[in-house]
């Protein structure tokens, strides 16, 4: 069963999302239903004071329409303009992306909008509760039409977390050779830099290794001890990549 989705930012870092489970989704779909119920009872009141009494003007059939617009595409506004999120969404910090990664486009959102009629509206969510079970992907017919789900939010990722690297001003690069070298090579790099054993003679054998093999890469030779080898490679590969040349 498929509980984690990659998306790629922009800088080309994949991070593992957690597939949102059913009682998040429902606990913000109760949330979104107070918003509107809020929304429907104070536009209700403030066209009761505006009540033209006998019949219904033009203007206010078209203010009508104004008011309660907004409440019938809820669900489709706030994530075209919230980036895939509800009210309901933000506050228990789910939202929706697309499986592949890519960034949901007004299609993608107008589908689920247009689905929940089967999926929530007519059944009382039953049917997505259903299709979220047996897809594993926490889709329901919306999501899957759209080809999304959601997901919870992660804790921001920091730089530690990723292949970038924090470089001084005016950094001058050492090894011109880093650009012979891929993101996942740099990952292992990091990884190996931030390995923590009591024996430290692991470490600093593991970081002998990597670095001949880093070395191999490249092409060349270096007479850095290996941690300092792997950090200035890290500096220099983000300083070529960053477009630093």
């Amino acid at each position: 069963m498929l509980d984690s989705v990659k998306i790629q930012t922009t800088q080309n870092v994949e991070i593992d999302y957690t597939i949102a489970g059913i009682g998040d989704r429902v606990l913000a779909a109760l949330l979104d239903y107070l918003v509107l119920a809020g929304y429907l009872i104070g536009g209700t009141f403030l066209l009761g004071t505006l009540s033209p009494g006998s019949g219904a003007s033009t203007g206010f059939v078209a203010l009508m329409v104004i008011l309660y617009l907004p409440a019938f595409l809820y669900h489709l506004l706030c994530e075209i303009f919230l980036n895939g999120q509800s009210f309901g969404k933000k506050t228990l910090k789910i939202k929706v992306v697309k499986l592949d990664g890519s960034q949901p486009r007004i299609g993608d959102y107008f589908l689920r909008w247009i689905l929940r009629l089967i999926d929530i509206t007519i059944l009382f969510g039953s049917v997505a509760m259903l299709t979220i079970i047996i897809t594993g992907k926490g889709q329901r017919i919306g999501d899957i039409a759209a080809g999304t789900t959601v997901v919870k939010l992660n804790p921001e990722v920091t730089l530690d977390d990723t292949i970038l690297e924090s470089l001084e001003d005016h950094y001058q690069p050492v090894f011109s050779q880093v650009t012979a070298l891929s993101d996942s090579d740099i990952s292992t790099i990091k990884k190996v830099l931030k390995v923590k054993v009591e024996n430290s003679k692991i470490a600093n054998h593991l970081a002998y290794k990597t670095k001949i093999a880093i070395e191999e890469k490249m092409g060349v030779k270096s007479d850095m001890l290996p941690p300092n080898f792997l950090e200035t490679v890290l500096k220099d590969y983000n300083y070529y990549t960053a477009g630093g040349s």
